[in-house]
């Protein structure tokens, strides 16, 4: 399927997945969102996409938020629909069973954080701006926003990004948990890159597990956290990936996963 807003491109394993809107500094619109959600299930079903990377086009923003222009004209209905849209794509980003990493080099701001944060890993330029600051327009996060920064960053920050509006730079960002890396904007592209092809060369099974694990476990009770991880890891032992990663341990030499 061709993209409007979107670019694909696959590479040993790795999707990048790219909004191209940089006239809006990738601003999420309905069609955009909608795309996302196609990329994701496409990135899901694909058995040589072992990792996927998400970014925004241009310098100035991974995604600087909600299409504004697009927001005005909407009906209470409509903005409810454009909300449970955008929570549904995100949730299926959280729940792929694949690392997703978003490389984020400027503003990521009330939408594009939110987006950000269904992703696994959030590896930031030390140019990076967060923050939700849907408060100035007199809205509140609307595609789980309030939610995943709370686990993230913890009630009293999602509390003061929320209610204040004012964006956090990329030492603050990652000190809260918002970011897992920072690096210098020069060096962006080859962390990613590093970061994405490592993960594409792990057992994808025991990385599906220790997604579910973390992601689906993390919002139950510990005792079920804990049920997620044992079948998890129950299942690894039925997959050539355990043998092999084993075998090669034993035999002091690097492992070659297969998905098998």
């Amino acid at each position: 399927m061709a993209f409007r807003n979107l670019s694909s491109r696959d590479r040993d394993g790795v999707r990048t997945l790219t909004i191209e809107r940089p006239d809006k500094l990738n601003a999420l619109n309905r069609e955009t969102i909608g795309e996302l959600a196609i990329a994701f299930t496409q990135a899901r079903h694909d058995d040589a996409v072992r990792a996927v990377v998400l970014a925004g086009s241009g310098e100035k923003a991974f995604v600087a938020g909600a299409d504004i222009a697009e927001l005005t004209a909407m009906s209470p209905v409509q903005a409810q629909a454009f909300s449970r849209a955008g929570q549904q794509m995100m949730r299926g980003i959280e729940t792929l069973g694949k690392p997703v990493v978003a490389r984020i080099q400027g503003f990521a701001l009330g939408g594009g954080l939110e987006l950000a944060m269904s992703c696994h890993l959030r590896i930031g330029s030390e140019k990076a701006k967060l923050g939700l600051p849907e408060i100035t327009l007199g809205l509140l996060p609307g595609f789980a926003g309030t939610q995943r920064i709370a686990r993230l960053a913890g009630r009293a920050a999602a509390l003061e990004l929320a209610l204040l509006g004012k964006p956090v730079d990329a030492a603050r960002a990652h000190a809260l948990g918002l970011l897992t890396r920072v690096v210098a904007p020069e060096a962006l592209d080859a962390e990613v890159e590093a970061v994405a092809s490592q993960l594409a060369a792990s057992a994808p099974h025991a990385l599906a597990g220790i997604l579910d694990a973390i992601v689906l476990g993390g919002e139950a009770a510990f005792e079920q956290g804990a049920d997620y991880e044992s079948k998890a890891f129950a299942v690894c032992f039925s997959t050539a990936d355990m043998r092999e990663g084993t075998a090669a341990f034993l035999e002091r030499r690097k492992p070659v996963f297969t998905g098998a």
